[in-house]
């Protein structure tokens, strides 16, 4: 009895310590009722870059922006099921997956996200524009600590008073800055470069960084007309998402996230690594489970090409309680 019992001790410690084993990810698929684990991350990958990668800052939850209400007494019109993907089919970054590489910044892409597809959407689709995170990242002084964490409410706040420029992923030719810190290759084996660790914050230049975009700086930014928070409320969050757009989210990640594949993601096992930022981006049900539709942004080769589906309208880890928005001045 005694030697089970110290053997099941060490097992406990051993997937506390080893979150990417192949020991974990079994442990994960006997729990787990709605979703299937898989690795996504190579197994030597450290503790210390996955927690880099959660880049929403403790404090974040003091600056969160005024609360919008919605009426919703026709919350019955609103479809069971609701993919922004669809809806604005000539929205093409609704589709688009980032990679924030090795930094933080997690909370400057949901929000650059989420501004790209509001302007499309409040356009009728007549305009597109790529905000740029290495903007927000790099260049918003009160939005937080660039690669070491922000706060999405501040990033919406910095649109409507300051304006962002334009800028698409590393080395691309899209827009003024384009983002800086280069994808690494923590997923599968492929053509990126290894992983390094941490990534250090961009400079602030407020100048365009690609010489082939032919506006400056300052007449490159768009602005929000607006910014706001979403009451922590199922039908308010759906009914702000089905008129305006996707929205930017967050929520406390745990060690099995990170190998999350398909289904409905509910947490089972492991430890915190930190407060993560997302765009939320529609709505769902699976197999009888409620779920949110979610882009990450950590490429598309991670989880069910580069987006999930979690636990939806009981606030699973955080998940309904800091929505960032806003109306873009189109």
């Amino acid at each position: 009895m005694k030697i089970l019992i110290l053997l099941a001790t060490f097992i406990v410690i051993s997937y506390a310590h080893d979150p990417l084993s192949d020991d974990f990810i079994k442990l994960i698929n006997r729990k787990a009722t709605t979703w299937k684990a898989g690795r996504n991350f190579h197994q030597d990958t450290d503790i210390k870059f996955l927690k880099g990668l959660m880049g929403v800052h403790p404090d974040s939850s003091h600056f969160r922006l005024p609360e919008l209400v919605h009426d919703i007494g026709n919350i019955e019109s609103l479809p069971d099921n609701f993919d922004s993907r669809v809806q604005w089919p000539d929205c093409p970054t609704i589709g688009e997956i980032r990679d924030q590489g090795s930094c933080g910044s997690c909370w400057a892409f949901g929000a650059a996200e989420a501004m790209s597809d509001r302007w499309c959407i409040h356009s009728n689709a007549t305009q597109h524009f790529h905000f740029s995170s290495e903007h927000l990242v790099s260049c918003c002084h009160t939005c937080g600590f660039g690669c070491n964490g922000g706060f999405p409410g501040s990033a919406w706040s910095y649109w409507v008073r300051k304006g962002i420029v334009s800028g698409g992923p590393y080395n691309s030719s899209i827009g003024c800055l384009p983002y800086e810190i280069a994808p690494c290759e923590h997923h599968v084996n492929g053509t990126r470069m290894p992983c390094s660790g941490e990534g250090k914050t961009p400079k602030c230049h407020n100048k365009c960084s690609n010489s082939a975009y032919k506006v400056d700086f300052k007449g490159d930014k768009h602005f929000g007309a607006s910014s706001y928070s979403v009451k922590r409320d199922e039908d308010q969050i759906r009914t702000e998402i089905f008129k305006n757009g996707p929205v930017e989210a967050a929520f406390t990640v745990y060690e099995d996230f990170v190998n999350y594949k398909s289904g409905v993601y509910k947490h089972v096992a492991g430890k915190a690594l930190g407060g993560h930022a997302i765009k939320m981006f529609g709505w769902g049900v699976e197999d009888g489970t409620k779920f949110w539709w979610v882009a990450n942004s950590w490429n598309s080769d991670w989880g069910d090409h580069g987006t999930f589906k979690i636990l939806r309208g009981e606030d699973h880890l955080g998940i309904e309680s800091e929505i960032s928005a806003g109306i873009p001045k189109v």
